[in-house]
């Protein structure tokens, strides 16, 4: 069976946004040029050194019917929530938070004199799991396998396979892959990618050319969102290249959404304000 590469459908610049209580970030989903890549409702690129940028954090907030992931590239979030979790992650660590039902936590970032750096992103759950029940899985570093390919690319695995190796996070319905992807100079990455998944790549270091060598180069910060197809083929130039490679499948569902909630129905979001109101979200 011949397999087909996949096109480059748009490249999209990071709008800039303040979020929580003060935080500088770059957003590419969930903009007026991109509301949403089914599955992920979501993605945020924070990087800075300065502390005024990132110290007020994201004091305790509610979440309902989604996955929030956060990867880190420098620096340290402390966060806990209102079942009783608490805890930090650091460089090269990742959680991965399973909503579901309902939660109320707080991310604070760490101030350090390496900043803070990495990327939040939202995964919407299907209908069938909006209600199921929260859960962290909080993956160390050490605890995520590296891939390197001779001549071609360094892979961290967070979720998928590559060359046979596994990442650490599981059990996700959107089968999602999530990979921290670097390319040296004058080299060629190719990945297979399951047809029908949504797929991007988000380009936070150096530059590329995506989909082949005569596409135009690529350079960070930008969201590179890939049409259909079975791989994905990446080359460099003179510049080496960091991006995050991510795919899912799509859920097909309606969407409902206010702020940190995502149901199906404009009821179901009602009903989650309600309970805000009365004091019975994430009991």
């Amino acid at each position: 069976m011949t397999e087909t590469a996949r096109k480059v459908a748009r490249i999209i610049e990071p709008q800039p946004v303040v979020e929580g209580a003060g935080v500088r970030l770059r957003r590419s989903i969930a903009t007026r040029t991109l509301d949403y890549l089914d599955p992920f409702l979501l993605l945020d690129h924070f990087a800075s050194k300065d502390r005024a940028d990132y110290e007020a954090g994201f004091p305790l907030h509610p979440h309902r019917g989604i996955e929030t992931v956060t990867y880190l590239l420098s620096g340290a979030v402390r966060h806990k929530d209102t079942l009783g979790n608490s805890g930090e992650i650091r460089a090269g660590d990742v959680q991965w938070m399973t909503a579901g039902r309902g939660i109320m936590h707080e991310e604070m970032p760490q101030v350090r004199p390496e900043g803070v750096a990495g990327f939040q992103l939202w995964v919407n759950l299907p209908a069938k799991l909006k209600m199921t029940a929260p859960r962290y899985q909080e993956i160390g570093a050490a605890e995520i396998p590296e891939v390197r390919r001779e001549g071609s690319a360094r892979i961290r695995v967070i979720a998928g396979t590559v060359d046979g190796v596994n990442g650490p996070v599981t059990g996700i319905a959107a089968d999602p892959t999530y990979l921290d992807v670097s390319v040296p100079p004058r080299a060629t990455f190719v990945q297979a990618v399951p047809a029908g998944h949504t797929a991007f790549a988000y380009v936070f270091e150096g530059e590329g050319r995506f989909g082949g060598p005569d596409q135009p180069a690529v350079a960070g910060p930008r969201l590179v969102v890939w049409g259909d197809g079975d791989t994905i083929e990446v080359t460099t130039d003179e510049s080496p290249v960091r991006f995050l490679l991510v795919s899912g499948r799509p859920l097909g569902e309606p969407v409902a959404r206010y702020g940190p909630f995502v149901m199906n129905t404009r009821e179901e979001i009602e009903q989650t304000l309600r309970e805000l109101e009365q004091g019975t979200f994430a009991r």
